[in-house]
């Protein structure tokens, strides 16, 4: 609450003088509310869960040929992220001989998130249904992340592959971070389940370079295959 004291002139003051007035504003009121408010707000506001990313890295671990050939050429996409935001794939092993199997594409909704929604399709519905359910509140939160994790397991599944151009040592002509995350974000959309950050290869930039030139270094590619 204001108030305003009001003091005296002394005895021996001139006539005519304005009295002097002191104003004092008692804040104490509009502390209690604030916190009235706060806690309000405490207790009506849902507070924001941390998100995690699930990333396979590339093992150290020696793995043999029989376990290679368990992943099928025909489940598995190479996500190649170029310079200028540029980004290619291509499916099952790498064609150096044709350099059209590069696809060159884009990270917008009609790009490579189109591309692994139409390859990943049955699993996409999966979890669309399993979304749905949790919705209705037929199963919990723990129920849905197991059955998630099952359906991203599917056979048949899409493995994907991907692999960032490193820059060069002034920083240019490469990948960016940026990149990588918009490449990550397109497998939490797309419901991926298998999906790797793998090293790029020489046969990688071949495919890219060549693809520039439109099949010009085609003669080249014994030497590729030999590195």
């Amino acid at each position: 609450m204001a108030e305003v004291e009001v003091k005296e002139s002394g005895k021996g003051g001139k006539k005519g003088q304005q009295k002097k007035m002191k104003i004092h504003v008692d804040f104490t009121p509009m502390v209690d509310m604030n916190m009235l408010l706060i806690t309000f707000f405490m207790f009506c506001t849902t507070l924001s869960k941390p998100q995690t990313m699930e990333i396979s890295m590339p093992t150290n671990d020696k793995v043999t040929e029989e376990e290679q050939n368990k992943v099928k050429a025909s489940e598995a996409i190479t996500i190649l992220l170029g310079d200028n935001d540029r980004v290619f794939y291509y499916l099952g092993e790498p064609q150096y001989e044709d350099y059209t199997s590069l696809i060159e594409t884009s990270y917008n909704a009609d790009g490579i998130r189109a591309l692994l929604l139409d390859r990943n399709k049955e699993v996409v519905a999966k979890v669309k249904d399993l979304k749905e359910r949790k919705k209705r509140e037929e199963i919990s939160e723990e129920v849905f992340d197991s059955l998630v994790v099952d359906a991203k397991k599917a056979k048949g599944a899409p493995v994907v592959m991907i692999k960032a151009k490193l820059p060069d040592e002034e920083g240019k002509n490469g990948a960016t971070y940026r990149n990588l995350i918009d490449a990550l974000d397109e497998m939490i959309i797309c419901s991926i389940g298998k999906y790797a950050i793998v090293d790029i290869t020489e046969g990688d930039l071949f495919l890219m370079e060549n693809y520039e030139k439109k099949g010009a270094l085609s003669d080249q590619i014994d030497t590729v295959k030999k590195n």
